[in-house]
């Protein structure tokens, strides 16, 4: 199938890449790391921060991942050739968004037993944190790769596709807060994840088309 080849030839790529997979996650790394030495080694301040600290490092580590979504199709020309495939082009959008959380934002879900632990966060606190990762970070996928699409014809869309994702990441950065705050206090957070979960299923309908729309936008430049 289509859909699948598209997923798997985007991850053979970012495997002979290595370097723009791991920046993402290295920073991450370095700013939970860098951020409890300079609050300090109070376990209560650091439990009353971490939460902010874990997805505002999470937000800025996939904003970094962003640009090499449709960039590199666009420099060697296979990005006119995937408009042109038997598949309808939101299903080839989709595929690319699932390939790219799998390489950024499952990896990211996968170190927060690490975060949990520079941060001083309880297992409670921690598990929170893995259930937003899990319900944010595809939305992150999807919202930014609006903005790719936008400015993926632009010599230098960076700044450009910032200014476009990040009011956009917002919702999303407030509710997983919002939810990591409950779990410190011990308060319910079930509403709030299905809050997010509804945020979830309306980027992954409609994200595509966006998506879709905005390349046929750019490559007609």
């Amino acid at each position: 199938m289509i859909f699948t080849q598209i997923i798997q030839r985007e991850i053979k790529m970012a495997w002979r890449k290595q370097a723009e997979i791991l920046n993402p996650l290295w920073f991450f790394l370095m700013v939970i790391t860098l951020f409890p030495l300079a609050m300090g080694a109070d376990p209560k301040l650091l439990a009353n921060v971490a939460p902010a600290v874990a997805w505002v490092a999470a937000l800025l580590s996939a904003l970094l991942s962003f640009e090499r979504l449709f960039r590199d199709d666009f420099v060697d020309g296979s990005l006119e050739q995937l408009l042109l495939i038997a598949q309808p082009l939101p299903l080839t959008a989709l595929a690319k968004v699932i390939a790219h959380w799998l390489l950024t934002g499952l990896p990211l879900i996968l170190l927060s037993p690490i975060a949990a632990l520079l941060l001083s966060l309880e297992p409670e606190i921690w598990w929170a944190l893995v259930l937003t990762l899990l319900i944010g970070t595809p939305v992150l996928s999807c919202l930014g790769a609006i903005g790719v699409a936008l400015t993926v014809g632009l010599r230098k869309g960076g700044v450009l596709l910032s200014l476009i994702v990040l009011p956009l990441f917002i919702p999303v950065l407030i509710f997983s807060t919002a939810v990591l705050d409950a779990a410190r206090l011990g308060l319910p957070y079930g509403g709030l994840l299905a809050i997010l979960g509804a945020i979830l299923a309306i980027t992954l309908t409609l994200s595509p088309f966006a998506i879709a729309a905005a390349l046929r936008i750019s490559l007609a430049q």
